[in-house]
């Protein structure tokens, strides 16, 4: 499965906005539609996933009913994708103007852009985020908080639990740390220690066992004028990973513990008064 589609032409007006990143939420021009039913918010995601791509009927019978599919399977999946049209077009939207589900010679195909998915969108800001930190590092905090914002909450939480949405809820969730890990370290390097402090408390909080949130907040608590902070937020944490999984901190983490408790001259006390990050 891959997230990122092809390119498509996006058309005049009002979209039909799909959002995966939380609930879902379906938009057609401006008007919240109502998906009713798992499978439908199922069939919906797993096309949306692939948004412009061909998903194949028997992806989307294991989707719904995994390795024990009814013997009716192919009619009701039939059944379904008939309702989700008739969902889609009763309100009278852009959905209603076309077919946004067209039926393929294998299975059926979302026939939308990549930015009328949200979960696209997220992975188009971050690569223009990643190729612009070098010579543009504020244009990429700006996308990256743009990217970040988009989520609503756990994504996909209520599309079913098959395997299409599975395994989408890690890579997005994975997209997800992977982009605070960047915007942090572009914002560290723009010497604003202070301003990330807030936000690293609360990513380190919610996933204690991923060292690399622990890793900026002991700089930044250190680049701030907190060294005993610092100090004290490693040692916390290496208790942490001790008793829980029977660990000791990783090479990263250690290599900044001892070159704050060096005051290594590669680090440097800076950073007041910047604007603080908001954690969605």
């Amino acid at each position: 499965m891959r997230l990122l589609p092809r390119s498509h032409q996006k058309g005049n007006g009002p979209q039909l906005q799909i959002n995966l990143l939380g609930p879902m939420e379906v938009v057609d021009d401006g008007v919240q539609v109502r998906i009713p039913g798992e499978k439908l918010r199922s069939i919906l995601a797993a096309l949306a996933l692939s948004v412009g791509r061909s998903v194949s009927r028997s992806e989307l019978i294991d989707e719904l009913w995994g390795e024990e599919p009814p013997n009716s399977a192919e009619n009701s999946l039939h059944g379904h994708i008939a309702r989700l049209r008739r969902v889609l077009v009763a309100h009278g939207g852009k959905a209603a103007l076309r077919n946004v589900i067209q039926t393929s010679p294998t299975g059926y195909v979302l026939e939308l852009t990549e930015e009328d998915v949200d979960a696209s969108r997220l992975l188009q800001l971050v690569a223009r985020a990643e190729a612009a930190s070098a010579h543009n590092p504020k244009g990429a905090v700006d996308l990256l908080n743009e990217a970040v914002s988009l989520w609503r909450g756990p994504a996909l939480i209520d599309a079913g639990h098959g395997m299409i949405c599975q395994v989408a809820y890690t890579q997005l969730e994975e997209v997800r740390l992977g982009a605070y890990e960047r915007l942090f370290d572009i914002r560290l390097r723009l010497d604003q220690p202070r301003a990330v402090i807030p936000g690293l408390e609360q990513l380190h909080a919610r996933y204690p066992l991923h060292e690399r949130f622990c890793e900026q907040l002991i700089t930044a608590l250190y680049l701030s004028g907190r060294q005993a902070d610092a100090l004290n937020t490693y040692h916390r944490t290496r208790e942490y990973l001790s008793q829980h999984l029977g660990l000791q901190p990783g090479h990263g983490l250690r290599d900044k513990f001892q070159a704050i408790l060096r005051q290594s001259p590669h680090l440097s006390i800076s950073g007041a008064g910047e604007e603080v990050i908001p954690i969605s």
